[in-house]
């Protein structure tokens, strides 16, 4: 065949080269077959836009798949991204520059449309039968020797069967150019093709189209609002321009609008546009551009499962689900359950279906499935979220919530040593409690909630801890009533946090109150209440008053052997505490004592290697150290140190903790520097394993700046200390106790470097905040005395170097 001025010669016969000879009108080049979907109002020019101009040459194929990618992080594939649109944009530049002679698009739903659209290229290009024009097409588009070659460019919009495209794939070409626009992953569509992701609209993105799609109604918002209302959408293109036309419809401002999205009662669909209202064209709302989709999903093997899986992952983090919690006992109960009564009777369902079915979801682009990606396996969109919750009943609904919770507790570990697991977990009980927080507290508060407090706490976000207490407080007395049990237990976690996070009054007061409730409503010798007296007692002796926190002690003791007897772990561990509050009131010798007797009653009830056994072993050594033995407290910091490693193994806090106090001990028995290089190796460790913010991390580098300071690099322990301050304050705040105790660390530092007066200077500061937080009879309070006047007298005069301030 030849062509000369664009027009075909000669006569079209045969199917493959040899085409029959007919007598239709045949259209000149250039030529377009088919609509390109008009420019949706407001259109953005976005970055895929430009990668698709770059990546598509002649001779490529390009396969667009919706997919979310915020600041290059994939989060999820789905429809609604304007795939569609970034397609007809490049087909309009590429026709419009005149690169292509022949430009088809063809809406490919399916093989029968498919192939339609071949017909139509095949009768208006070639003048074909229709019976034959589509093969007829496809043949004409391969590259022929010696032919004048023609430029083409075929668009397959919407693509939802790959293997609807057998055979009616275009064939390879230096000349042609295939673009497929589809929601679907599979080998089949995406082997061997150049896969360009798209990804929703980026904030700036987001922002400029709500503002240009708003003026050109006449409206305006603030910035602020619009860049909220984006990230309420989750950015998606499609949502957008469907929020703008209900606003201009209903007449309603942002907020409003958020309001309704808020509002539980309300489903998606009734915050979007009337099917005949919708915008750019649009033949869908958001929820249900997705609901054929997940439809189809559900018919994919394992049949009966994507969709009962999508509705668990509907209540988790969008942003990451951990595959333990999908796949774990309570989550495959909970499926087995949901495709046994909806008739699909396979047995039980097993975490390898689930795997098989979260990549049915993964290759429809309902989620992202990332299994390398341990700690967020699963990723959903928000709005899929919230499509799939709306379609629940009331009843499913809290059922499925429930089912969430239960998925996480089980996949929570007894002891967090990964902290990017624990965050995780964390990141997707908030996401639960967001948009099921009624369910969770039906019939009583879900053990889930207070898991994620302990667990912020754990972790050292004590003030978080405290706060998330003190709302959990607030919510199940509002929903449960001040006297049941889960209040009383969110009331109990209060105290604890708030006197981690610094307020140790704060939390005696808190604990006489809730004391006060539970003598009435359980009773003097209930474990609750009696519990609730070892933690008040504690509080007492952090906030300044060991003694009394001794005697109550004493008399908790002598009832807890009335009413669980001398074996009990409660017992035994109020033992422990008596101990500790004989050794902190200044005796030492009294604690030892008390430490060894508990020793021995430990090890013939519990054994030598019951955590319980090892922890009081590690407290006999402090107190011989204490007592003046720092040689012989280190040798028995080491021996526990092997038993906690053949026993709980090397990244146990217990066992961290060990380290750091044998390191402590070393120092203090005349090897500052050794005591530095194990506080330095200790660190890497509890960096890796318990995390930057944890307080035993932030323990351990205060020792380290300690332990330098002493083997003689000043420069280097004020330093540790600065940094070590800067993370308190953002952690702790100014008022904890450890912010405190660090910044007279830090001053008695820059006294031994030479700068007496700048650490009378910084001690007198001192004194004023502790004589605010703790008054003027705390020990710390008094400490802070006596070394404001050593470093005044020692500004005019050399004297004694007091104790450092160490905890």
């Amino acid at each position: 065949m030849d062509f000369r001025d664009g027009h075909f010669a000669g006569p079209v016969v045969g199917v493959q080269n040899n085409y029959p000879t007919v007598s239709r009108a045949r259209a000149d080049l250039p030529h377009q077959v088919g609509v390109i979907p008009p420019r949706a109002g407001s259109f953005q020019a976005r970055a895929e836009a430009d990668r698709l101009h770059r990546a598509l040459g002649r001779g490529e194929v390009a396969v667009l798949v919706g997919q979310d990618a915020v600041g290059g992080d994939v989060l999820v594939g789905m429809g609604g991204v304007g795939k569609t649109q970034l397609a007809a944009d490049y087909a309009r530049a590429v026709w419009q520059a005149g690169e292509v002679d022949v430009l088809v698009w063809i809406t490919a739903a399916n093989a029968t449309v498919a192939a339609s659209g071949y017909v139509q290229a095949g009768v208006e290009i070639l003048g074909a039968d229709p019976e034959q024009a589509a093969q007829a097409f496809l043949a004409w588009l391969e590259p022929r020797p010696h032919k004048r070659p023609v430029r083409w460019l075929v668009v397959l919009d919407d693509v939802t069967e790959p293997g609807g495209l057998r055979g009616l794939w275009p064939p390879a070409s230096p000349h042609g150019r295939t673009l497929v626009t589809t929601r679907r992953r599979d080998a089949a569509l995406t082997g061997g093709r150049r896969v360009i992701e798209v990804g929703v609209f980026t904030p700036a993105e987001s922002l400029a189209y709500l503002t240009t799609a708003l003026a050109g109604h006449g409206r305006a918002e603030s910035d602020e609002e619009l860049a909220t209302l984006a990230r309420d959408l989750g950015h998606l293109p499609l949502a957008l321009s469907q929020a703008v036309a209900y606003l201009i419809d209903a007449d309603i401002d942002c907020a409003a609008y958020r309001e309704l999205l808020a509002d539980r009662a309300t489903t998606l669909s009734d915050a979007a546009p009337e099917e005949d209202a919708l915008p750019d064209g649009q033949n869908h709302t958001t929820a249900a551009a997705w609901a054929m989709s997940i439809d189809r999903a559900d018919t994919l093997r394992p049949a009966g499962l994507a969709r009962p899986l999508l509705q668990l992952a509907a209540f988790l983090d969008p942003h990451g689900i951990p595959g333990t919690v999908l796949a774990g006992p309570s989550a495959l109960a909970y499926l087995t359950e949901h495709v046994t009564a909806a008739g699909r009777d396979q047995g039980s369902v097993t975490s390898e279906r689930v795997r098989l079915a979260l990549r049915v979801l993964h290759r429809l682009s309902l989620i992202d499935h990332t299994p390398d990606s341990a700690h967020q396996a699963v990723r959903v969109h928000q709005l899929i979220q919230r499509a799939v919750r709306d379609t629940l009943t009331p009843d499913q609904h809290d059922h499925t919530a429930h089912a969430a919770a239960d998925a996480l507790t089980g996949a929570w570990p007894g002891i967090e040593t990964d902290t990017g697991l624990a965050q995780a977990l964390r990141a997707n009980t908030q996401a639960l409690t967001t948009c099921a927080e009624t369910a969770l507290h039906s019939p009583d508060a879900h053990a889930v909630l207070y898991q994620a407090g302990r667990s912020l706490g754990e972790a050292g976000q004590v003030i978080a801890a405290r706060n998330h207490f003190d709302r959990l407080t607030r919510t199940t007395t509002s929903r449960l009533g001040s006297d049941h049990s889960d209040a009383l237990a969110a009331r109990y976690n209060v105290g604890r946090w708030q006197g981690e996070a610094g307020d140790p009054a704060g939390a005696a007061t808190t604990y006489v109150e809730l004391l006060d409730d539970l003598l009435r409503i359980l009773g003097p010798d209930h474990p609750n209440t009696l519990n609730t007296r070892s933690n008040l007692a504690r509080w007492r002796g952090r906030a300044g008053d060991p003694a009394g926190a001794a005697a109550a002690t004493a008399e908790l003791l002598n009832d807890q052997l009335r009413v669980l007897g001398p074996d009990h772990p409660d017992t035994l561990t109020t033992r422990s505490n008596l101990a500790a509050w004989q050794g902190e009131a200044g005796d030492p010798a009294g604690a030892i004592v008390a430490y060894s007797e508990l020793l021995n009653h430990q090890l013939r009830v519990l054994g030598p290697d019951h955590p319980h056994t090892l922890t009081t072993r590690s407290n006999l050594a402090g107190y011989t150290g204490e007592a003046g033995d720092p040689v012989g407290a280190a040798i028995a910091h080491s021996e526990v140190l092997d038993d906690r490693l053949r026993v709980l193994g090397p990244d146990h806090p217990n066992t961290l903790i060990t380290r750091s106090n044998l390191a402590g001990w070393r120092g203090e028995a005349g090897d500052p520097a050794g005591a530095a290089t194990a506080y330095a190796e200790l660190l890497d460790d509890q960096l890796r394993v318990l995390g930057p913010d944890h307080p035993d991390t932030l323990t351990t580098r205060n020792n380290l700046a300690h332990c330098r300071g002493l083997a003689g690099d000043l420069a280097g322990a004020a330093a540790t200390y600065i940094e070590l301050l800067n993370d308190l304050l953002r952690i702790l705040g100014p008022d904890h106790p450890n912010t405190l105790t660090t910044r007279s660390n830090l001053a008695h530092c820059q006294g031994l470097a030479g700068d007496p007066e700048g650490a009378a200077a910084a001690y007198a500061e001192l004194l004023d905040d502790r004589l605010r937080v703790l008054g003027p009879d705390h020990p710390h309070t008094l400490t802070i005395r006596d070394n404001l006047a050593y470093w005044r007298n020692e500004a005019a005069t050399e004297g004694r170097v007091p104790d450092s301030d160490l905890p």
